[in-house]
């Protein structure tokens, strides 16, 4: 993969519950321009980006009078096949990353594999239903939508927590470490980063 491609992965996602777009390129600085209607997934989206270093842009409008629970879905398919796009034919990345990251009381830990094999593996039990109006039993449904876009083997496990808001804030900021270790192009891979020669 020739330095000067950029990765950059643009999704317009349109049903009659959502109207969605996700724009990222995965060599950014951690800017962003976040709008779900959803406040607390504007925070989440946004610390992504920054702790990432991915440059990402997201408008979603969706049916948040009924719940958000089609937003939520439809903005991690979005997002997880934005970030599939971006990464092309996955040559020269790492593949896998991991992060274990702190936020005063709460502990997480990250890890993935961008094997084209999605699988998620959620171990979180919150201490708290909701954030607000938002059901954090959604979550699991945002990185089930996200690792199978994606084509991601992702585990996400709580090791420790007692505030909600910190706990999802770890996760998020895990994830972005974890994926921008995973989509760091590293030149001594030969093609893809697999005895298969292919993922």
């Amino acid at each position: 993969m020739s330095e000067n491609i950029s990765r950059i992965g643009e999704v317009i996602r349109a049903t009659k519950e959502t109207d969605i777009y996700v724009k990222i390129n995965l060599d950014g600085t951690g800017e962003s321009v976040i709008d779900t209607g959803i406040p607390f997934m504007d925070h989440m989206l946004t610390l992504f980006a920054k702790h990432g270093f991915f440059a990402l842009e997201v408008k979603a409008k969706g049916d948040l009078e009924i719940d958000c629970h089609h937003t939520m879905e439809d903005l991690a398919l979005t997002l997880g096949e934005a970030i599939n796009k971006a990464l092309g034919a996955k040559e020269q990345i790492k593949r896998y990353g991991s992060a274990i990251l702190p936020m005063d009381e709460a502990l997480a830990l990250v890890a993935l594999d961008l094997s084209n094999r999605p699988y998620l593996v959620y171990d979180v039990e919150p201490p708290r239903d909701y954030i607000k109006e938002l059901d954090t039993a959604l979550f699991k449904e945002f990185f089930q939508a996200l690792s199978v876009k994606c084509g991601m083997n992702l585990h996400i496990k709580m090791l420790s927590g007692s505030e909600v808001h910190h706990i999802f804030e770890c996760i998020f900021k895990a994830l972005a470490k974890a994926l921008d270790a995973a989509t760091t192009k590293d030149p001594r891979v030969k093609g893809v980063l697999s005895t298969k020669g292919t993922l």
